[in-house]
């Protein structure tokens, strides 16, 4: 199916929910099930919380069917809300990083593996090379210790292929700073990966 195909789908499909199909809204709740609690498990990694912002995301989403634009991509904004809300939960713990950026320049639609080729070396491997059956656990535990703002950049950029212009609109951020702190959450995931690495080859 195309991708306008796609959009006019999903249009159809929002149009039914806000007018208060029942049933749409479980077809959009089946559709992003599975991706937002994948994103939830490795930017939160506590169970317990994962279920609240989960179900939390979609209460939010189900109370704000009436004035929800049909015009608008879903994902973005249901990714948004759970990222919001995860972030409002996880500082009640504790948490708040500072971190330092660097800069990258790339066209705001480029792909995530273009930042990650462009700060590869013979030292640092790409992150897709990583990503085995074998190694998938130690990648989750090498993103879950990384600060909230790198691993919430480097979740919805490559493991949920936002473009930096999307990113930029969900994290309320000018698009350089979506570069410069996806470009340091790629060099903090390759550090962080090269002390992992020898325990792992052993």
């Amino acid at each position: 199916m195309t991708k306008s195909a796609n959009k006019r789908e999903e249009k159809e499909l929002l149009r039914r929910f806000c007018s208060g199909d029942e049933a749409a809204f479980r077809d959009i709740v089946q559709e992003y099930k599975d991706p937002l609690f994948n994103f939830l498990r490795r930017f939160v990694g506590n169970q317990d919380l994962i279920e609240d912002v989960f179900q939390d995301t979609f209460m939010q989403l189900y109370q704000s069917r009436e004035s929800f634009d049909i015009d608008r991509p879903l994902k973005p904004w249901l990714f948004t809300i759970a990222a919001n809300k995860a972030k409002d939960l996880l500082r009640k713990r504790k948490r708040n990083s500072s971190i330092s950026v660097g800069s990258i320049a790339d066209d705001s639609e480029s792909s995530i593996e273009d930042v990650f080729s462009s700060v590869s070396s013979e030292n640092t491997t790409p992150l897709d090379q990583y990503i085995t059956e074998e190694t998938e656990e130690r990648v989750r535990e090498v993103v879950e210790n990384m600060p909230e703002k790198l691993r919430e950049i480097l979740l919805l950029a490559y493991f949920e292929q936002f473009s930096y212009k999307q990113m930029a609109e969900m994290l309320s951020i000018p698009i350089g700073t979506v570069k410069s702190r996806l470009h340091s959450a790629v060099a903090r995931f390759a550090k962080d990966w090269k002390n992992v690495e020898p325990d792992f080859e052993r």
